[in-house]
C-alpha cells in the first residue's frame, strides 16, 4: 500500500470565557489534545521528538478573547468534503470557550500560516472610559501623530506606522464604548491593543479586547 493522502486543513475557532486566560503554549496543548480527543490522525514531525504538526496563526496575549483565531492541521485520514463532520467531532471533543467556527483545506505545501498574517482587527470595549469629548481628543492625538516613539524589550520603534485604523464603533449592548483597531501583524512589525490604549492614557485592566480578525497577506489592509 502507499502513503496514506495528507492533508492540510485551515480551522478558525473562537477562544472566549476561561480559555481566554490560557496562554499560547498552553493553548497549543489544549488543542492538539482536542484533536485527538476527536480521533483525527494529525500528522507528526520526524527526528528523535516528533512534534504533531498544528500551526497557529498568531499568538494572543493572555487575557484577550478571540472570535478569529486560526490554525493548520496536517492530517493523514481527513476526507475531502467531510469538514462538517469533522467539525463537528472537534466541537464535542472541545473544552469549554473553544468554538469551532470553519473548516476548509488549503494547500499542504503552501507557505507557513504565520508568515501570511499582515494584520488583525480588534474590539475594545471601554469599562471607564472618559467622556465622550475627551475620548476623541485622545482617539485624534494618536492617529494624528507622526510617531509614537515606544520601546519594547529593550529596542525603540515607533508605534504609529503599525496603526491601520482605529475609531469608535457603536457603543455594545451594555452601552460601553467600543474601539476598533486594525493593527500590523507582521514579524517584527506588530502593533498590540495595550500598547494604543496607553498612549490613550486608557488602562488596560478597564477594558475588554477582543481579536475579531486576521488579515493575510493576499487581502489588502487599507
Amino acid at each position: 500500500m502507499g502513503n496514506p493522502e495528507i492533508r492540510r486543513l485551515r480551522i478558525t475557532f473562537a477562544k472566549q470565557g476561561a480559555l481566554r486566560y490560557s496562554g499560547h503554549l498552553d493553548l497549543h496543548r489544549v488543542l492538539v489534545r482536542t484533536i485527538r480527543r476527536a480521533k483525527l490522525r494529525l500528522v507528526y514531525s520526524q527526528g528523535f521528538h516528533p512534534q504533531p504538526k498544528i500551526q497557529l496563526a498568531a499568538a494572543l496575549p493572555l487575557g484577550f478573547a478571540s472570535r478569529a483565531e486560526i490554525m493548520d492541521i496536517w492530517l493523514t485520514d481527513a476526507a475531502r468534503d467531510d469538514h462538517q463532520k469533522m467539525a463537528q467531532q472537534l466541537q464535542d471533543a472541545a473544552p469549554p470557550g473553544l468554538t469551532i467556527l470553519d473548516i476548509r483545506e488549503v494547500d499542504p505545501r503552501g507557505p507557513t500560516l504565520q508568515t501570511q498574517v499582515a494584520a488583525a482587527e480588534y474590539e475594545v470595549t471601554l469599562l471607564d472610559a472618559p467622556d465622550a469629548s475627551d475620548l476623541d481628543q485622545r482617539l485624534a492625538a494618536v492617529m494624528d501623530a507622526e510617531s509614537l516613539p515606544r520601546e519594547r524589550r529593550g529596542k525603540a520603534y515607533d508605534l504609529r506606522p503599525l496603526i491601520y485604523a482605529l475609531h469608535l464603533l457603536e457603543p455594545g449592548d451594555d452601552g460601553h464604548p467600543l474601539l476598533f483597531m486594525r493593527l500590523s501583524a507582521r514579524g517584527g512589525a506588530t502593533g498590540r491593543p495595550e500598547e494604543i490604549l496607553s498612549e490613550m492614557k486608557i488602562s488596560f485592566e478597564n477594558t475588554h479586547i477582543e481579536r475579531t480578525r486576521l488579515i493575510f497577506e493576499d487581502i489588502s489592509v487599507e
